[in-house]
């Protein structure tokens, strides 16, 4: 971690240190990618003296994008 990438650190964490202000949000936004997969074969449930089985082989049915976007002093969330 170099000297510039701290500084800026502690710059957000002030923001995150200040009172709540209805006139000024602090709003926080993260994004993320996953794939959507499915089981090949379905599982075998699980019957007496033996576990369920899940077989290890998936097929991928595509991605998607996640997106979130907070208000953390307000507590509030939107997806």
């Amino acid at each position: 971690m170099s000297a510039d990438f701290v500084a800026h650190m502690e710059d957000v964490l002030d923001l995150y240190a200040e009172p709540y202000d209805p006139m000024r949000p602090v709003v926080c936004f993260d994004e993320t990618s996953t794939q959507l997969l499915v089981d090949a074969r379905p599982p075998i449930p699980a019957a007496p003296g033996r576990p369920r089985r899940e077989d290890y082989e998936y097929r991928r049915e595509g991605t998607r994008n996640l997106f979130l976007t907070c208000e953390p002093l307000a507590g509030a969330m939107w997806r």
